[in-house]
């Protein structure tokens, strides 16, 4: 009875001692968390000075290696609606300058992969790798200030794709106007004075025309997340049925060093292109503008991720 009560005297005081010492060490741990804050926030004060300095700013983030997709109604490519693992990359780049009266802002956007696929309108289709994901966007955006935050600009924008019918179709878009920069990091342009030129084998059904062009862009790192999301809108003078919007957006984690897990979706609509899968792709001769059912199109693709 005696050494039982020793023990557990003993054992009372070692954790009496341990949650004193457990206290103790907290106290110590709060004024250094607070100081390491006002480090974090002083080092953030100097990033943002550094990121207002006029220069260049170039990088690039995105997915590559091993992934599972899933597409439906993505009329561009040759096969609108699968299931399928695949081996491919996208790539999110970027080179603006930035200077007190000027700026110019390039970017590039491409999603390139093949597949062991499988068809979901064919049972019979092949087993061997072919290209799958295909979509390439180009932009260049130049501006003259007219103050903090607007400017007198012109943009060109080139989307395509570049695997299978490339330039078929193929978007070209040039114009003139304002873009506003309402915070940092966010971009829009609106442009009333714009052509969206339309390359096409097919051009009883694909057609040029005036228009405005309207574009919103998001990029951002913060800590070890690369964000971008780009919506890039034509709404045509001519004819409604010439319009079209596609919106992309980009995420990663950085895991380690460079690599880490990214994630990719975008979304499209062009009547355009919904008529030509009808009557080219499908055979529906008969389909004209007003009687298809232009699907909303859609792509996701999820695997490894880098930044640089």
């Amino acid at each position: 009875m005696k050494n039982l009560i020793i023990t557990a005297l003993a054992v009372l005081t070692f954790g009496f001692g341990w949650a004193q010492t457990k206290e103790e060490l907290q106290a110590e741990m709060a004024p250094k968390k607070d100081s390491i804050a006002a480090i974090q926030g002083r080092v953030d004060a100097l990033q943002a000075q550094i990121d207002a300095l006029p220069g260049w700013r170039v990088g690039a983030f995105g997915t590559i290696g091993g992934s599972i997709s899933n597409f439906n109604n993505w009329y561009a490519q040759g096969i609108p609606n699968n299931s399928s693992g695949n081996i491919g990359f996208t790539v999110n780049a970027y080179a603006n300058l930035k200077q007190e009266k000027f700026f110019w802002r390039n970017s590039l956007n491409t999603n390139l992969s093949w597949v062991k696929l499988d068809d979901e309108d064919d049972p019979n289709d092949e087993d061997g790798f072919r290209e799958a994901t295909d979509v390439f966007n180009l932009t260049s955006l130049y501006g003259r200030n007219l103050s903090e935050k607007l400017a007198v600009s012109g943009l060109m924008e080139y989307r395509t794709t570049i695997l299978s019918n490339f330039n078929d179709p193929g978007y070209l878009d040039l114009g003139v106007g304002i873009t506003w920069t309402p915070i940092t990091d966010l971009v829009v342009v609106i442009h009333p004075l714009n052509y969206n030129f339309v390359f096409a084998e097919d051009d009883t059904i694909f057609n040029s025309s005036a228009g405005a062009k309207i574009v919103a862009d998001y990029t951002r790192k913060i800590g070890n997340i690369n964000f971008k999301t780009n919506l890039s809108a034509f709404q045509s003078y001519e004819d409604g049925d010439l319009s079209n919007w596609t919106w992309i957006n980009s995420f990663s984690y950085t895991l380690w060093k460079a690599i880490g897990v990214g994630f990719d979706f975008g979304l499209r609509n062009n009547k355009q292109e919904a008529l030509n899968y009808e009557i080219n792709t499908l055979g529906n001769t008969t389909a004209t503008f007003d009687n298809i059912d232009n699907d909303l199109q859609t792509y996701w693709t999820l695997g490894l991720s880098y930044a640089f």
